[in-house]
């Protein structure tokens, strides 16, 4: 059987000790015998909770107040005393307020079984030396995987092939952009954003293919440690449940009091006792405020109505008053605070800045020239020379494409070079249009090693086009294209000073060239790209904020 490491461990492991580590075959996978004994040892794959307070123990929970204390002591001693009719409406005021806080809590638990659908998918796995199709909870430690663009990543998983690929982990790191990946074993203190040779579970592969071996399943995974710490429960103390507390004691003792100085100071006179020990507890009862608990529980309980209306779950109703009290907000960036849509907002061509309108992946909106600082009318005929070559060479060094559902717009591959076909679409440019005009031939993928991608295409004459960072670039670029389409001496001062224009705004910066090739020539490698491009431009991408939350600092912080 494979022996159980702590999950940090796996990263610093190479290929060969995760395998023997793991009891498996790297090229064949397990075998149906393994497969079914590991199966049994660790269950399926798929998130577990440890079973919740049964519904009539929440129920009893509610009553768990020192004010609801008194009110259901009250309602005995009428009941006891044959004042039915008060006893009645005591009980019912404290049965309501339960009713209201159950009811509120109850529509909470099904946030957590929700993370384990999340979660669920299927895998295509390597046993016994085929290649098969399996849901992902049929997977076990020791299971060969293997991944392709499109796939969700089924368990944690340690690297052992990689092919260009490209994750994107930010429900995990919070990082927008997919993260290439590796294979080579890293240190043991890497943080987890960090640790290239791993693909953990429910995560996206966005590009690429990979092939790695399942380290961890179900809870011992990533997303599993996080279900356990939303299972996690503890007693809720909010600056309203410890005023809340104080004043029903306080409330206790004053009533009491009072009630046993009524019933001496009657004795004292002469009174029956029991007329004196009905009069104690009416002035008992009457000085409870029957109707507190119900009319803080039912605020509280619109609180959380309002904050699920903006899919915001909140398990304890005391959480809601703490939650608007709070002065300091710790918030996620990604997809919370922005859209998690990389969107081209600036184009740097031929000395020129162009601002390009719409966000997200979405093919509406409009590029124009700025001039003093203002974006001027959108383009109604042909586009400049330089900016028109800038948006073809980012639509066609390209391996991704998007897709409508309605209305709204995703990318199927790498979000970058979706924001990069969606400004393109934006000046009228097509994808398929121009590649039926001038095909693929060939292509060099994007390596960190060289920071770009470049393809080379048919045509009158065959191009290359490469894209990539800035620094790569320029050191192979000998010249540019000026605003009337000819070949000028390359500016690198220039373009450097764009380049801190955009970075300044907060955008990430590709640069775009391109390169005639020989009549015959059908590949390109590196020797290609090395010298002799013509740089075209710059884009500056942004993963843009949401405008629900600028209206939410707006409203907050008067900026």
């Amino acid at each position: 059987m494979p022996v159980q490491l702590s999950l940090p461990l796996y990263h610093q492991l190479s290929q060969p000790e995760v395998i023997e580590c793991l009891t498996s075959d790297g090229s064949a996978g397990l075998s149906a015998e393994e497969v079914a004994s590991r199966y049994e040892k660790y269950g399926p794959n798929e998130l577990r909770f440890k079973p919740g307070k049964p519904a009539w123990l929440r129920f009893l929970g509610q009553f768990h107040q020192p004010l609801l204390y008194i009110l259901l002591l009250a309602g005995t001693i009428k009941a006891f005393l044959g004042s039915w009719t008060n006893a009645s409406v005591i009980w019912g005021v404290t049965l309501i307020n339960a009713i209201i806080g159950y009811v509120q809590e109850a529509k909470a638990e099904g946030a957590i079984a929700s993370l384990a659908k999340a979660v669920t998918t299927e895998a295509t796995v390597l046993r016994e030396g085929q290649t098969l199709r399996i849901p992902s909870r049929d997977l076990v430690p020791g299971d060969i995987v293997l991944l392709a663009s499109g796939d969700k990543v089924p368990a944690d998983l340690r690297l052992l092939k990689v092919r260009n690929l490209q994750v994107d982990e930010s429900a995990l790191t919070g990082e927008s952009l997919p993260g290439s990946k590796a294979i080579e074993p890293l240190p043991g203190d890497t943080p987890l954003a960090e640790r290239t040779n791993m693909a953990y579970a429910g995560s996206f592969v966005t590009f690429g293919q990979g092939k790695g071996i399942v380290v961890s399943t179900a809870n011992a995974t990533e997303v599993g440690q996080i279900s356990q710490s939303m299972e996690s429960r503890v007693s809720l103390s909010t600056p309203l449940t410890r005023k809340f507390a104080q004043f029903s004691r306080t409330l206790l003792y004053a009533i009491l009091t009072l009630a046993t100085l009524t019933f001496a100071i009657g004795l004292g006179r002469g009174k029956s006792w029991i007329d004196m020990f009905e009069a104690a507890v009416a002035l008992a009862v009457s000085a409870i405020p029957e109707g507190l608990p119900a009319v803080v529980t039912i605020t509280l309980a619109i609180g959380v109505n309002r904050m699920a209306s903006r899919n915001a779950i909140i398990r304890k109703l005391p959480a809601v008053e703490a939650l608007g009290s709070a002065t300091v907000i710790c918030s996620d960036k990604t997809g919370t605070l922005t859209e998690n849509q990389m969107t081209v907002q600036s184009i740097y061509t031929e000395g020129q800045y162009y601002a390009v309108s719409g966000g997200g992946y979405s093919p509406k909106g409009e590029i124009s020239l700025i001039t003093d600082g203002n974006p001027g009318s959108p383009f109604a005929e042909e586009l400049p020379p330089a900016l028109g070559d800038c948006l073809v060479a980012g639509l066609l060094c390209n391996d991704s494409g998007l897709k409508q559902t309605g209305e709204d717009w995703s990318v199927v591959g790498d979000p970058t070079e979706g924001a990069l076909i969606a400004a393109a679409a934006k000046a009228g440019l097509s994808q398929l249009a121009l590649l039926s005009l001038t095909p693929r031939l060939d292509a060099i993928p994007f390596e960190s090693e060289y920071q770009y991608m470049a393809t080379l295409h048919d045509g009158i004459p065959r191009l290359i086009y490469v894209k990539g960072s800035v620094e790569s670039l320029m050191r192979r670029c000998s010249q540019m294209i000026d605003r009337y389409g000819q070949m000028t001496v390359l500016n690198a001062q220039q373009i450097e000073q764009a380049v801190e224009t955009m970075a300044e705004q907060g955008l990430r910066v590709l640069a775009f060239a391109k390169k005639a090739a020989a009549t015959h020539q059908h590949s390109i490698d590196h020797e290609d790209i090395e010298t002799g491009l013509v740089f075209l431009g710059l884009q500056g991408m942004i993963d843009p904020p949401r405008p629900e939350a600028i209206a939410a600092v707006h409203r907050k912080f008067w900026v």
